[in-house]
């Protein structure tokens, strides 16, 4: 299950109950050790140089657990206690020019700045640019308030212990924190007890085995995915969202556009029934879900589509998402009967609530709440660690995903992905688990595509998401 997020002291009481109810350091830094060796494996090729740092606290065990598992590496421990005399070696190790550097010299324990020389051998790590994969936080990083002690290691990866800290979740640490990776599952007993409302997400929260279809199932058991979006100049955000929608196999995906993008539009889709959008079209009475905004950008839009979007918006019973121009047409207080998600990213956020990304990446959590309240919404903040979550309860972390995302027809992806599922009677039964299982799959299928290949886009996304 999704684990929270947790303080210093949250975490430090979660290790003391463990070793109470019968665990102990040894077996966990044994399994952090293996999967800080797992991580290593997912980076870099066999045969290729490793260089473990290891310092003298539990992150240095963790480090020093590792080199048994790198048999086909060629791997190389460095054991620092005095900075000054290790540097030497260091320098040496780093010319040797290594594949990744594991960084094991300070964990959560790091409570003071740092004297100038082990600030020198920080930044004798940090010159290079070399890969490194911090062990549970960076070193010199403040794990509680994500600040630094003075130099910090500027990692690519951190696989942090058990569960993440909170300090590695500000912004003032992403720079040094990179790609932030949970190692659970490593000896600790039960869960931490966290008054956080923030949850990470797990790989097994959402990658649960696909429900069998009864063998008498058709079209009508599956729902019908409506998506209104399109105009034109902007006939490819509906294309990209109704293959997505279609990937997450609801029975029925239709697309209702602006007139004069229906032919861009149903030109590219054999799939999805295409129709030209009129007031009350016949098509949305028979709508599960509905999803609104993709491409409804061009400045000659015909108004009665913003007047059917804000009606629906109202009346609709089903589940609605709401997406990109869509959300700048939302009041707030306005009634509605059926579930309701909204899916901004920081810019759109920032227009929500009146003021500029900067002040909602500054305070993502607290944003969320506003906008969920404004408008009694779910709500799908993208970004960096996309957040997933009401006005009340709590918010999930999505972990995946990179910067390949950056692009255009992304979110048109995600938000067709999501009312695919949404559509479908599983999906319906739970709106926060089915929102967090589409990012999820959207940022995982993105990982994938990284790694894989070069020079993606939207589209390669779009065909690579299964349900």
């Amino acid at each position: 299950m999704a684990v929270p997020v947790v303080t210093l002291s949250e975490m430090r009481a979660w290790e003391k109950a463990s070793w109470a109810a019968g665990a102990t350091e040894s077996q966990v830094i044994a399994r952090v050790g293996e999967r800080i060796a797992e991580t290593i494996r997912s980076q870099i090729l066999p045969g290729q140089r490793v260089l473990l740092l290891a310092g003298r606290g539990n992150n240095g065990a963790d480090a020093r657990a590792t080199e048994p598992h790198l048999a086909d590496y060629q791997s190389e421990l460095l054991v620092v206690t005095d900075p000054e005399a290790a540097l030497p070696a260091l320098r040496a190790a780093l010319s040797r020019r290594p594949a990744l550097l594991v960084d094991g010299l300070f964990g959560i324990g790091l409570n003071r700045p740092l004297d100038p020389a082990w600030s020198k051998f920080l930044q004798t790590i940090n010159e290079p640019r070399l890969t490194v994969l911090a062990v549970d936080v960076p070193s010199g990083l403040n794990a509680d308030s994500g600040d630094a002690w003075g130099t910090v290691v500027r990692a690519e990866l951190t696989l942090t212990v058990g569960a993440p800290k909170i300090g590695l979740l500000a912004p003032s640490a992403l720079e040094w924190v990179g790609r932030l990776e949970v190692a659970d599952r490593v000896g600790l007993v039960g869960e931490p007890s966290a008054v956080s409302e923030l949850r990470w997400i797990l790989p097994e929260d959402v990658l649960t085995p696909a429900r069998r279809r009864p063998v008498a199932s058709h079209k009508g058991s599956f729902g019908h995915a409506v998506i209104i979006a399109g105009s034109v100049g902007y006939a490819g955000a509906a294309v990209l969202a109704a293959r997505a929608a279609s990937r997450a196999r609801p029975g029925l995906v239709s697309v209702l556009t602006a007139p004069d993008s229906w032919l861009p539009v149903s030109s590219q889709l054999a799939a999805a029934m295409v129709h030209p959008l009129t007031p009350r079209h016949p098509v949305l009475a028979q709508a599960t879900a509905i999803l609104a905004g993709p491409g409804l950008a061009a400045p000659n839009l015909p108004p009665e589509v913003r007047a059917e979007v804000i009606q629906l918006w109202r009346e609709f019973p089903g589940t609605m998402v709401v997406d990109a121009s869509a959300l700048d047409w939302l009041r707030p207080g306005t009634p509605c009967v059926g579930p309701r998600v909204v899916t901004p990213h920081p810019g759109e956020a920032g227009r929500l609530l009146g003021i500029s990304s900067v002040e909602i990446q500054s305070e993502r959590l607290g944003s969320l709440r506003r906008i969920a309240q404004r408008h009694e919404a779910l709500v799908v903040l993208k970004g960096h660690q996309t957040l997933i979550g009401g006005a009340t309860g709590p918010v999930f972390i999505n972990p995946v995903g990179n910067p390949g995302l950056a692009q255009g027809g992304t979110g048109d992806v995600l938000a067709g992905f999501m009312t695919g599922l949404l559509a479908q009677p599983d999906g319906r039964t739970d709106l926060v688990g089915t929102c967090c299982r589409a990012t999820w799959q959207h940022g995982w299928i993105a990982d994938r595509l990284e790694q894989s290949r070069s020079g993606w886009t939207a589209e390669d996304l779009a065909a690579a998401l299964h349900s």
